[in-house]
């Protein structure tokens, strides 16, 4: 093996370290798409503005109740709609009022009320459909929306074309995938995870910047090593795995050289006031890195509002430990969404990005429409509430409508696969594009007669 860099400590189940990723070229996070990118252009299947349009996917990992946030029933018994009460918005549609901020800027996002899943109410099967689109079945293991587009679409820059904030899922509770990688496109296409806290004073990106004791002349002086020892090794370059190889070690090598990578992930140059603004929090600053990120030429970005539903405050407010109450959503969950939701949309569309980037809110079902003995709610996937700003969608405006205690769709009953193709739809892909399946079969971007949403667009 030969390594770009010096031993890392850290190791992962099989045995390599998370440096050693970068050292052999397997980062599997930067999968360069140009030639895809040309065949889908070429084929007709990106609209001529594609190139321009980005996505912001913020999943609020353990499911926020509908009921008290943006699909209230102030008319139902005290059971049903819960302490809370609504407030009027710059929308046609009301909020509660934990989220006063998302209220101040209903007239730039607009509010899907009819979603529903068929699959089991637990996490990571809903974390599955909502970003895959797809329910997973026989074992096949269905690609993110950002991987879609990472293959159809390829990078900008020098930085990844796909990339999780602040990093990617842990346990829920489910043994299933949690559809945040590439799935049968390949680990090519998974994307390029932080794995750090942006809030931190000490941030710094692990995987992304080379080692403080490794200067630019020494990765230099090895990248041209590896080359000159390749050159002997023509029968191991004609092979696809070397080759996929060394177009991950040279993206490796880009990320880790580029002025721009760096500038991208350095929060440090951001005003202070600007910083406050977001959130001094994990997830406002990962909202402010990831207007940084798109502004830098990323296609797409994951923001995790949390990491795991277990020991720690969440949107899944069953009301007793090792869960969330109610009291703790009002006080520390909103609070911190409400924030730095509204700054980011505010500064992506005070910078003119919005028009172009789709910030998509999402969640794996909602909440039972009860609250239960402890005072919480529990895992409902018949009815739960999604928001969508930006890239084409035009605000202030409710899409559906659940039922009068908000435990079915009533109108416009609406699927994971319709909001996953909200997003493709946004984002310029044709949806009748076929991808390379399992056995390189044909697989279409999403299911025969599923649409996006038109009426958020309209």
């Amino acid at each position: 093996m030969l390594n770009l860099t010096s031993q890392a400590k850290t190791h992962t189940c099989n045995g390599k370290t998370r440096r050693d990723f970068l050292q052999i070229g397997t980062l599997g996070a930067v999968g360069l798409g140009l030639p895809q990118w040309l065949a889908a252009q070429q084929a007709g299947h990106l609209t001529p503005d594609a190139d321009r349009k980005s996505c912001i996917m913020i999943f609020n990992l353990g499911a926020p109740s509908q009921l008290d946030t943006f699909d209230m029933k102030p008319n139902a018994p005290l059971e049903i709609r819960g302490p809370f009460q609504p407030i009027a918005t710059r929308g046609d549609f009301q909020v509660s009022e934990i989220l006063p901020r998302h209220a101040e800027i209903a007239d730039k996002f607009s509010i899907v009320r009819s979603c529903y899943h068929t699959a089991a109410a637990v996490h990571d099967a809903g974390w599955q459909m909502l970003q895959t689109g797809r329910q997973f079945t026989g074992g096949v293991n269905y690609p993110h929306a950002g991987a879609v587009v990472e293959y159809l679409k390829g990078r900008r820059t020098d930085l990844p074309a796909h990339v999780v904030l602040p990093e990617t899922m842990g346990r829920g509770g489910g043994n299933l995938p949690n559809g945040q990688a590439g799935g049968f496109l390949g680990k090519t296409y998974d994307p390029f995870a932080l794995m750090a806290d942006p809030s931190q004073p000490n941030f710094k990106v692990p995987d992304l910047l080379p080692p403080t004791d490794l200067g630019d002349v020494r990765i230099d002086r090895r990248r041209r090593m590896r080359a000159a020892v390749e050159e002997k090794l023509t029968h191991l370059e004609t092979s696809e795995s070397a080759q996929m190889m060394d177009q991950n070690f040279q993206a490796a090598y880009r990320l880790m050289s580029s002025p721009q990578a760096r500038s991208a992930f350095d929060l440090a140059q951001e005003p202070e006031q600007v910083r406050q603004r977001y959130g001094m929090n994990r997830f406002g600053q990962c909202c402010l890195l990831a207007r940084r990120l798109i502004e830098a030429g990323v296609r797409f970005v994951t923001i995790n509002t949390f990491l795991t539903v277990f020991d720690e405050i969440t949107w899944d407010i069953h009301g007793s430990k090792p869960f969330t109450t109610i009291d703790g959503m009002k006080n520390i969950v909103a609070p911190m969404y409400d924030q730095g939701y509204s700054a980011l949309i505010e500064d992506l569309h005070q910078r003119g990005l919005l028009a172009d980037t789709m910030v998509c809110g999402l969640a794996e079902f909602g909440r039972t429409p009860k609250v239960n003995p402890a005072g919480g709610r529990d895992h409902w996937p018949q009815c739960f509430t999604c928001t969508f700003a930006g890239g084409g969608v035009q605000g202030g405006r409710a899409i559906g409508a659940s039922d009068s205690i908000g435990a079915v769709p009533a109108e416009r009953p609406t699927t994971p696969g319709e909001v996953v193709a909200t997003i493709f739809k946004s984002m310029g892909l044709d949806l009748h594009h076929e991808l390379p399946g399992p056995g390189q079969r044909p697989f279409p971007l999403v299911d025969f007669g599923v649409r996006e949403i038109k009426e958020l667009f309209v």
